[in-house]
């Protein structure tokens, strides 16, 4: 039995609808989302099942309402909580996580946290990362892990910490960070936020930011 181009339209938007049910990060799921469901909607009226188009429309609607507001969410949104050196929760964090965590760092090292910096940062109260750096020279800290729960990766964490927080590490003496990686994913990262790939003097490569720029 021949498929007609309409047939495989509505299998293509199945796909693509099921595709984004796969996704972690919640931007992902809403743009492959609203990709299916648009052609879902146009599948829809083109087959004259108007329950069908109409449903899937405001899908496509919701999805684009949804967008706007995660695109136009300010860094403000975010704040961040010291971490207790004591804390039950920041243990089951780095064990809920660990799988992704120890791709960076190790979780064994982090859980003593005996370092100048940690804090959780919190979106609407919801615990979307963690921050934790040592002190590397005087005025530089090194950062053990960046780290931000898949939900939350593209929701501008990043740019929180190290555009609107620059007061925070002012206070306490730094001015810049340092960070060592072998992490194809986290080296994009950190390109993106502002880092330079350097060599230090061991010939070891690394990447720095300066909170002066």
């Amino acid at each position: 039995m021949q498929i007609n181009w309409l047939e495989w339209l509505g299998y293509l938007a199945s796909l693509i609808v099921l595709i984004s049910l796969l996704m972690s990060s919640i931007i992902k799921l809403r743009w492959i989302n609203l990709i299916g469901s648009t052609i879902f909607s146009i599948y829809g009226f083109l087959i004259g099942a108007l329950p069908v188009g109409i449903m899937n429309l405001g899908i496509a609607l919701i999805n684009v309402y949804y967008l706007i507001k995660i695109y136009r969410t300010d860094e403000e949104y975010f704040k961040t909580m010291p971490i207790d050196k004591n804390s039950q929760y920041y243990h089951y964090f780095l064990e809920f996580y660990k799988n992704e965590i120890e791709k960076v760092s190790e979780v064994t090292k982090l859980q003593k946290n005996n370092y100048e910096v940690s804090f959780f940062i919190l979106r609407n109260t919801v615990p979307a990362g963690v921050f934790i750096a040592s002190t590397y020279t005087e005025h530089t800290l090194k950062i053990e892990l960046d780290f931000v729960v898949p939900e939350y990766r593209d929701f501008k964490v990043g740019n929180y910490i190290f555009k609107n927080s620059k007061q925070f590490f002012k206070d306490k003496g730094f001015t810049d960070f340092v960070s060592y990686t072998t992490n194809e994913k986290h080296m994009k990262y950190l390109n993106k936020v502002g880092f330079k790939e350097s060599i230090d003097d061991k010939g070891e490569r690394y990447f720095v930011k300066s909170l002066q720029e």
